[in-house]
């Protein structure tokens, strides 16, 4: 049975240590985990989980939990992109929106940059880039090289998404 997870009965369990993001066990652990060694494990989806109290938690949320003695109100978003460091200076709330605003490379990509695209029948063979504000994708204009295209990407990341701008690699 799952209990609503406090800070208090987190820090019965487990330490976490801010600077490196790890989690370990206070006590043994049934199956011959000893005390002292690190909570958790790598999942299928590159977060780190942590299983207590009956419940299976991301360890950034945890965190963040461990941390401010409360839930976030919506999203943890990893600031570098990675989702296995943990380091609560690496770590912010965000809503949905903000957290896609730094998400990776998509796995089409064909140019390698975040933003930037091919356009070799509409437009003689340029390179185009384009932004994702609020919904609506715009074009930021098109380009002679994928470099200057993705220059103008992280222009336009800057000036739409602030502090959540990202070129998109981790």
């Amino acid at each position: 049975m799952q209990i609503e997870l406090t800070t208090e009965a987190l820090r019965t369990v487990v330490s976490y240590d801010a600077e490196t993001g790890v989690f370990r066990w206070l006590a043994d652990r049934p199956g011959g985990v000893k005390a002292g060694s690190i909570a958790g494990c790598a999942s299928g989806d590159g977060y780190w989980r942590i299983g207590v109290f009956g419940g299976n938690y991301k360890a950034h949320r945890l965190a963040f939990l461990y941390v401010t003695g409360r839930w976030p109100a919506d999203q943890i978003d990893h600031i570098d992109g990675d989702r296995r460091n943990n380091r609560f200076s690496n770590l912010r709330e965000a809503h949905n929106s903000q957290n896609a605003k730094n998400a990776r490379i998509h796995c089409d990509n064909l140019s390698g940059f975040k933003g930037v695209e091919r356009r070799p029948r509409v437009d003689g063979d340029k390179w185009g880039a384009r932004i994702c504000v609020d919904g609506r994708r715009i074009t930021l204009g098109l380009f002679a090289t994928p470099e200057e295209a993705h220059a103008a990407y992280m222009e336009g990341a800057r000036r739409y998404h602030g502090e959540f701008a990202s070129a998109g690699g981790g």
